[in-house]
C-alpha cells in the first residue's frame, strides 16, 4: 500500500538502520524531502553526499544549492566530482548511474570523519513504476521486473530507499507545507528521455484506468524479485561449483539456461557488468563452440570484455 513521507520514515525507522547514514542529495524535490526527514528524525547521524555529473550548465548552481540547505540544517555535507561521459558504445544514462554509484560507495566510506553504515535513496513509487515500465519495453527478464529493492547490502553499505512506497507527488506535497525549497533539473522535462515520457504523458492515464497500480505494479516487482532471488541463490551455487572466473569445460556441463543464470551472476557479483539478451547470446554461443586450445573468445559485454584466458573465462574493463 502507498504511505505518506511520515508513514514510510516512521517504518525506516523501526527497521532499525544501521547509523550514521548519508543522503544521496540532489538538491531536487525528492532528495531534499529525504534530507530533510532524516535530519529531524536522526539529529547528528545524519550526513549528505551530492554528485556533481558535470553533464549540465546547471550543476555548479545545484551544488550550491545543496550546500546552502546542508550548512542551514548543520548536516555535513561532501561534494563529489565525477566525469559521467559514456564510454563508445556506453549507454550514457548506464554510465552515469554507475559513476554516481561508485562516487557515492566511495565517499560514504571515505568522505566524512567516520564511515557511514547505510546510504539512503529517495526514489519513490512513480520512479518504481517508470522502471519496471522500461523493463517491460526493453523485454528485461526478471531482473528488471524486479525493480528497485527497498534494501540491499553492497560495498560494505546498507542501500536503503526509505520512500518507495510514497506517490511522487506526495514526496512534492511534504515539501510544500512546510514552505522548503527544492531545485529542479531542467533535463526532468526533456521529452527525449523515455522516463521523462512515461513520467507525463503515461501515468497520468493509468491514474485513470487503473488507480491503484503504484500498488499492483509493486506487487507484480515483489513476485519477480522472490523468482529472481531463487535464480541467484542456485546461480551461486553453480559459481562455486565451476570458479570464479568461470572453468569453461564446467560451464559447457550445465544446461544453457543455468549457463545464462550463472554467467549474469558472475559479471554482476565479480565485475558489475550486465549484459544484454544480444550479449548474453552470443557469448553462450562462443563458449558452446569453445572446444580446441586456440578457440578465442571475445566478446563486449556491460563497459568491458569477456576473453578467453586459459581454460577459463575472464573479464576487463580497456
Amino acid at each position: 500500500m502507498t504511505q505518506s513521507v511520515d508513514q514510510a520514515l516512521q517504518a525506516f525507522a523501526e527497521s532499525h538502520p544501521a547509523l550514521p547514514l548519508a543522503v544521496a542529495y540532489s538538491g531536487g524535490a525528492d532528495s531534499s524531502t529525504l534530507l530533510h526527514a532524516c535530519a529531524q528524525r536522526w539529529p547528528g547521524q545524519v550526513h549528505a553526499i551530492h554528485v556533481h555529473h558535470g553533464l549540465q550548465a546547471a550543476a555548479d548552481g545545484f551544488a550550491a544549492h545543496c550546500r546552502s540547505t546542508c550548512a542551514a540544517l548543520q548536516v555535513p555535507l561532501v561534494v563529489a566530482q565525477v566525469d559521467a561521459r559514456p564510454a563508445a558504445g556506453d549507454s550514457p544514462e548506464e554510465a552515469a548511474r554507475r559513476h554516481r554509484y561508485a562516487a557515492l560507495t566511495q565517499q560514504a566510506l571515505q568522505g566524512f570523519e567516520r564511515p557511514m553504515a547505510t546510504v539512503v535513496l529517495a526514489q519513490h513509487a512513480d520512479d518504481q513504476v517508470e522502471t519496471l515500465l522500461l523493463a517491460l519495453s526493453r523485454g528485461a527478464g526478471l531482473p528488471g521486473l524486479a525493480a528497485m529493492p527497498r534494501h540491499l547490502q553492497r560495498g560494505g553499505l546498507d542501500w536503503c530507499r526509505p520512500l518507495l512506497q510514497v506517490a511522487g507527488a506526495d514526496v512534492r506535497s511534504w515539501l510544500v507545507e512546510r514552505g522548503l525549497p527544492w531545485v529542479e533539473d531542467p533535463s526532468n522535462t526533456d521529452a527525449r528521455y523515455t522516463r521523462n515520457r512515461i513520467r507525463h504523458q503515461l501515468l497520468p492515464v493509468l491514474e485513470q484506468v487503473f488507480p491503484q497500480f503504484r500498488d499492483t505494479f509493486a506487487r507484480s516487482s515483489q513476485h519477480a524479485a522472490q523468482a529472481q532471488r531463487l535464480l541467484v541463490a542456485q546461480a551461486q551455487g553453480d559459481l562455486q561449483a565451476v570458479g570464479v572466473p568461470p572453468q569453461i569445460k564446467a560451464v559447457q556441463a550445465l544446461a544453457p539456461e543455468r549457463q545464462a543464470q550463472l554467467l549474469r551472476q558472475w559479471l554482476l557479483q565479480s565485475h558489475g557488468a550486465t549484459p544484454s539478451a544480444a550479449q548474453l547470446r552470443e557469448l553462450l554461443r562462443q563458449i558452446s563452440h569453445c572446444s580446441t586450445r586456440g578457440h578465442r573468445i571475445h566478446i563486449k559485454v556491460g563497459y568491458g570484455f569477456v576473453v578467453r584466458q586459459g581454460s577459463r573465462l575472464a573479464w576487463y574493463n580497456p
